[in-house]
């Protein structure tokens, strides 16, 4: 798998390299940015002997060291976006910067005593799944701390409306909340660039799940970072899945369509005393794959408390 060029910008210095994933979606896009004193990764990736590969040959064939990687940014927490960025780290030297509220997911969910795993589960258990599945479920959990280590000795928060430099290129930060609390996007308003990571993605629509004790409203945040997304003006958008795209702001309006009809859609399966379990199977079947459950239910609950938030 080699490094490829996108094709919907002018922007040379910028390059996208599809990292493999072990999931339906295949891949996810890492960017490397070229500056004048070194490189900037954009989500390395998740940890497999696969992603790591991926890299180690694009940068023999490139002639670069991995002491030119000048730092290592992340949209997100996720897996398949933060998992790298430690053995990166460890090879390069590179800091890895991040969102304060990313960061800290990250040391409830991977590092002892793990503390949103049980959060999780209660909260699961509350919307009505039954115990065989919660045991399949927490089993999935502990899956994912392999593919996140290393983690990263060296994090550097980035805060909501500073700039960064990427490559040479100052771009202002937002935290767009939504598919993962303190998703960060880089905008160039300038050259209305935007990297979007899964905040806003072409084709398929972005999971928005309910965590426990972090967001009590995600889908409502969600809503509201894509309306303000909508105002910006932007040629190019650089997404953490499928093709970087150029058709920004339709692309918006339909994710904000899609999330109305959804609602629409459950108020019309909602009957009394239904759970939020029974509701999730209503939705999605019941021949999802563990992983795809846990998506599934936290996307279902997400949509369950924004109704409940305002009808009352």
């Amino acid at each position: 798998m080699s490094l490829e060029r996108t094709d919907t910008t002018m922007l040379q210095h910028v390059q996208r390299l599809k990292v493999p994933v072990p999931f339906p979606l295949r891949w996810v896009n890492s960017y490397v940015i070229r500056g004048s004193s070194g490189y900037t990764v954009i989500d390395p990736g998740m940890h497999t002997e696969a992603a790591r590969e991926v890299w180690q040959v694009w940068l023999r064939e490139q002639r670069i060291e991995m002491q030119d990687i000048q730092q290592i940014v992340l949209t997100h927490h996720h897996p398949d976006h933060y998992g790298l960025s430690g053995w990166m780290q460890e090879e390069s030297g590179a800091p890895v910067y991040m969102s304060a509220n990313g960061y800290e997911q990250v040391k409830l969910l991977w590092q002892e005593p793990f503390e949103m795993n049980g959060r999780l589960l209660q909260c699961y258990r509350e919307y009505g799944m039954d115990q065989h599945m919660l045991d399949r479920v927490e089993e999935n959990m502990h899956t994912f701390v392999a593919q996140v280590n290393p983690q990263p000795k060296h994090v550097r928060i980035v805060e909501p409306g500073q700039t960064l430099l990427l490559g040479d290129d100052e771009y202002e930060v937002m935290e767009t909340h939504g598919h993962a609390f303190g998703h960060l996007s880089f905008y160039h308003a300038e050259e209305q660039v935007l990297f979007c990571g899964d905040h806003v993605l072409p084709v398929i629509t972005p999971n928005v799940s309910y965590v426990p004790g972090l967001d009590e409203n995600p889908l409502a945040s969600f809503l509201t970072s894509l309306q303000y997304l909508a105002s910006l003006p932007v040629r190019s958008a650089f997404p953490g899945h499928r093709d970087p795209f150029s058709n920004f702001g339709e692309r918006v309006l339909e994710l904000i369509r899609h999330h109305d009809e959804r609602l629409e859609h459950i108020e019309a399966l909602l009957e009394p005393g239904m759970t939020g379990y029974a509701l999730c199977q209503s939705l999605f079947g019941t021949r999802l794959s563990v992983h795809q459950l846990r998506f599934a239910m936290g996307e279902t609950i997400a949509h369950m408390v924004y109704l409940d938030r305002r009808n009352n």
